[in-house]
Formats: C-alpha cells, structure tokens, sequence
C-alpha cells in the first residue's frame, strides 16, 4: 500500500520559518505537507559537522547529535540562569581557576580551566529560586581525554557538581558530544534560601586530573537537562516548542492504515506526550504516547469515542531510539516494536472513509504535547507494509 505521509525520511528535512515540511509520494509525485511550528526565540543544535549552532525563532531544529540522518528535536520552555554560559571572568564565588582562549570541537572558544588536585578549586554562579528542582550541566573536556567522572563526595571522582553550595542531588549519564567532549550534568533540589553557589569543585581529595569546562547552564523546575541555552549578561528563556497540522482526508486512509515512528524519549520523567491522528477531535484517533508511569508507552484506536485498541509496553529505556509500528484495520489491530510484533487483536471496528484529517504533536490543544526527538515518521494507506 501506499506511504502516504514521510517526515525525516532517509534523512531528507526541510524547515523554514513556521513550517517544518512532510511530504506525499504517491505515484512518484511528491506532494507537501507542511506542519505548523512554533517557536518565539531562538534555540541551540548540533549540526551536521558537530557544531552546536543557534537556529532562529520559528524555525525547527534537525539535531544531528549521534545521528547522521538528523532528528526532529522538541523540548519544552526553559531558563538558563547563568548570565555567562561561557564565561571569560567571575559570576559567582571562584577560586584556583584560570580563564583560557579553547578551540572546542563543538564550537566554543575559551573556556574555564580546573587544574590538578594540589588546591581546592571552584568557580560558581547563577542564582536559583529555593527549594526547586534544578538541572545543572556543562560541557567538559579531560586534560588526558577520558570521560569525566562527577561524585556525590568530596573524596571520589574527578569533581563535584554544587547546588545552593551543597553537593547532593542525583547525577545524570554523561552525553558523548564527540571529540572527547562530554555533557555532564546533576539534579537537585536547591536549599530553602535562594543562592547564587552554583557550579563545579574540585577537592584535594579527588583525582589529580585536570579539566576544562565551558556551557554553564543551570534549569530551574527540570528534572533533566535540554540543548544549550548561550547568555551573555543576563538570564535567557528558550520558548516551547509545537508542531501541529499536518494531512487531509486524502492523505490518512481512515478504514486501515499504519503508523510507524523511529522516536525517544527526552527523559524517563513520568511526564505524557503524544503524537496523534485524528479528525481533529478526542472522538476518532489514532495514538501513542509516553505515558506518566515510569518507562511505559500506551497505544491507542479510539472510534466514535470508544477505545476499540489499547496496548501498553513498559521498554527498558524510552531515551533509547525505538521503532513503532501501530496497525489498524476492522477485525485486525496490532503492534511491533523494532521489528518484532509484541499484540495483535482480531476484532474491533474501525473508522468511516475520510474520517481521519490531521497529525498532531499533542495529544489535545496544548496538552500533552510531544516533547522528544523524531527520526522520521511514515503513515501507510493500508495494512500492507505492516
């Protein structure tokens, strides 16, 4: 049957300023299908050549972090509380630290610069609101090129990463950035006063390995850490993103039909976020989303307001790339997960002809809205390609 909607397909994207373009290829003949994107500022992605570079308000962001095709990157609203994420002199309390000229392979060019462990060394910043959860991270680089190692106690790892002048919180996995770049990041909840004790030790204790750091970010009500946010100054919001709109009637054949998606998850954060096929209401869709249950991701074939398919996976890891196959058709609905079929369902009704209009990426106006990375998307006409 016919692949009647691509997104990211074999790689091939194309963005400009409030659209972010999908396309029909019935037949030979591609057809487009633009989707509608909003941003109100700009953000940061890493580009093909590894760069993290700014990409203006309105326009969506192709994230080639890992992946050489590129991803379709949507995060939600966030504030990077340093004033200098790339700072060249004090914000906060430091000591033992010196400011460098650094050619980094993703695009910065100085840096702050830890030495060995003979001093006790810190350079902070950054006032955060008390008793919030807050995501710090930063770009490191060994001076003898391994991955760097962040601890919990002043007398293990290579440093420590404070909050509200306390070194507690949860560490989150390193991110490789290439060239032995690492993001490395902590979430913690800050103290009950509002501080400005924010950033990275270094004790006596800990390794005698010295680092550079650079990209000081800290989030505030984020439970895990999103794309750079650069200041220079001040404070910097990064707007949420949507993406909404895509198809017609002629596009989604409404009686059988499937879905497939190459996706993950930002963040196991029990937080719910949707892509959807619908006809424009809560009454006939077509669905999944993550849900608010740790790991777990629910499927969904609501006709006329009933649900006529559920299914839910709990996966080993939702920020792991994963590739979903939802299949509808009267008498005949299941489900693979990277190739492998894991339900199927041999009754059920399904849709009337043309029922189902639009893609969404929410599963209601503004609610629920898909929050993730997006390799390709593709919608079939029919069973066949199940």
């Amino acid at each position: 049957m016919s692949n009647t909607l691509n997104l990211g397909t074999d790689g091939q994207w194309a963005t400009k300023d409030g659209s972010l373009l999908a396309y029909n290829n019935e037949s030979g003949n591609y057809k487009p299908l633009p989707f509608d994107f909003t941003r109100a500022s700009s953000a940061t992605v890493v580009n093909k050549a590894g760069l993290i570079e700014t990409v203006q308000s309105g326009i969506p962001r192709i994230d080639f972090l890992g992946n050489t095709n590129g991803a379709l990157l949507l995060e939600p609203q966030r504030t990077n509380l340093f004033q200098y994420s790339e700072p060249t002199t004090n914000e906060g309390a430091a000591s033992n630290i010196t400011y460098e000229s650094f050619n980094w392979a993703i695009g910065f060019e100085n840096c702050v610069k830890f030495g060995d462990n003979s001093v006790v060394r810190y350079r902070y910043g950054a006032t955060v609101p008390a008793s919030t959860e807050v995501t710090l991270s930063f770009f490191i680089i060994m001076d003898d090129l391994s991955e760097p190692v962040a601890s919990l106690l002043n007398s293990s790892g290579d440093f420590s990463i404070v909050m509200s002048g306390s070194v507690s919180g949860t560490l989150n996995t390193n991110v490789s950035m290439g060239d032995n770049i690492w993001k490395v990041s902590q979430t913690t909840t800050s103290g009950v006063s509002s501080l400005g004790n924010n950033g990275i030790i270094k004790y006596t204790t800990q390794s005698n390995k010295g680092f550079r750091v650079v990209g000081f970010q800290a989030e505030s009500s984020a439970s895990y850490p999103t794309s750079y946010i650069p200041t220079q100054g001040s404070t910097v919001t990064r707007v949420a993103e949507t993406c909404s709109g895509a198809g017609n009637d002629q596009v989604f054949n409404s009686t059988e039909g499937v879905l497939e998606v190459n996706i993950s998850a930002l963040f196991n954060d029990l937080t719910r976020r949707a892509i959807v096929i619908s006809d424009g209401t809560t009454t006939n869709r077509v669905f999944f989303r993550y849900n608010s249950v740790s790991q777990q991701i629910q499927f969904f074939v609501i006709v006329g307001g009933n649900a006529v398919y559920a299914y839910t996976e709990t996966l080993t890891d939702q920020t792991d790339y994963a590739v979903f196959k939802l299949k509808w058709s009267a008498s005949d609905f299941g489900l693979k997960i990277d190739g492998v079929e894991v339900d199927a369902q041999a009754s059920g009704v399904s849709f009337s002809a043309n029922t189902l209009t639009t893609m969404n990426f929410y599963e209601n106006v503004g609610v629920y809205n898909f929050y993730g990375n997006i390799k390709y998307i593709k919608v079939y006409s029919g069973i066949g390609n199940y």
